[in-house]
């Protein structure tokens, strides 16, 4: 019988504890090892018991989450899974959580809250320790590559042609660092990008404006009938799914609150199934890391439709499910290491422009 996962749950509040203690005991793959009250009650009981995953509070007396799990991703880096608040002030420090190494985070229901959002939380509590375990030391605190500076951008000329493209992205757990480290390779000619990142709201507007804030392509959370330009990027906004569509002066953005769609909402699936259909081969799918099989199916489609297409390899990823999903159904012309995606991207636009100018055929 494998053993179960030991859990800490640090959080100054003890009704959070007990209820937290409460799901996590009443899974047959995982315990509670020890709970604390704050870091410094946090760092003994991880000293003394080695937990395989830190359940951590963001908001604590004595020393903040964010300054404990700084402290921790530099001595004894493990999987450590953040619980917020669905502010804006708790995605700001939950965003930076991702960024210091944190593998994924839940957000925390008001005390006085119906039953229904309290089993989604003990939902996503259990499922996000499972992913931390499964992700394991090995990806823990290596944070994000997000230090770079806009100024480290490639200077790349990019044709009419790869201009007037369409470049799709799609994303899960671990998916901040990941879609934060490919756009930082991109160069301000790249034709638009569209992005579906699995986050609620407000963290896709504080994604997006974080985003804005690092790299040298404009980054923005998507409206309904954006015109998309060259250089510019359009994250879904949480809880709406995000398409492709054409207006009167080229592509535009479509969104609808639609059913959820492989448990998700924004989905990846309808975004690359838009670009299949609108753009065809006049477009880019990446595919990176992620739990489920979202945007596997949507990712072949676009294949389907003459469009080049990319996946994020397993030792890159936190999570190699999406990705895998998609390389073992066909739908991935090449799979590479997180760092080698945004070369790639510029490799696939590369081939488009001169596809388009007849210096090369298609096979």
């Amino acid at each position: 019988m494998a053993a179960k996962t030991r859990v800490i749950i640090v959080d100054d509040s003890q009704v959070m504890r007990e209820l937290i203690a409460q799901f996590v005991n009443a899974q047959s793959d995982m315990m509670v090892a020890g709970t604390a009250q704050d870091p410094f009650d946090a760092r003994e009981k991880i000293k003394a018991l080695s937990p395989d995953v830190v359940l951590l509070d963001i908001e604590m007396p004595r020393m903040d989450g964010l300054t404990f799990l700084e402290k921790i991703m530099r001595l004894r880096p493990m999987p450590v899974v953040m619980v917020s608040t669905l502010t804006v002030a708790g995605g700001e420090a939950t965003l930076r959580a991702l960024q210091l190494g944190a593998v994924d985070f839940v957000t925390k229901p008001a005390m006085q809250t119906s039953n229904t959002l309290i089993s989604q939380f003990a939902s996503d509590i259990v499922s996000k320790v499972r992913i931390a375990a499964a992700a394991g030391p090995q990806i823990a605190g290596r944070g994000w590559a997000g230090s770079q500076s806009a100024s480290a951008q490639p200077s790349v000329t990019l044709g009419m042609a790869a201009r007037n493209a369409v470049i799709a992205i799609g994303a899960s757990t671990g998916g901040i660092e990941a879609i934060t480290t490919v756009l930082q390779g991109l160069p301000e000619s790249v034709p638009p990008v569209l992005i579906v990142q699995h986050l609620p709201q407000p963290f896709t507007r504080l994604f997006a404006a974080r985003l804005n804030s690092m790299c040298a392509l404009r980054v923005k959370e998507a409206s309904q009938g954006d015109i998309l330009h060259p250089g510019h990027v359009y994250i879904a906004p949480g809880n709406q799914h995000l398409k492709l569509g054409r207006g009167v002066s080229g592509w535009i953005t479509l969104l609808n609150d639609g059913p959820l769609l492989n448990g998700h909402r924004p989905s990846v699936d309808p975004l690359f199934d838009s670009v299949a259909q609108q753009a065809g081969r006049h477009a880019v799918g990446v595919i990176l890391s992620g739990m489920g099989t979202d945007g596997a199916q949507g990712l072949l489609h676009m294949k389907q439709a003459g469009a080049m297409t990319i996946g994020q390899d397993a030792g890159s990823c936190v999570v190699y499910g999406m990705p895998r999903v998609a390389f073992e159904i066909g739908a991935v012309d090449k799979q590479v290491s997180l760092s080698a995606v945004s070369r790639e991207i510029i490799s696939c636009l590369q081939t488009l422009e001169n596809l388009s100018s007849g210096r090369i055929r298609k096979p």
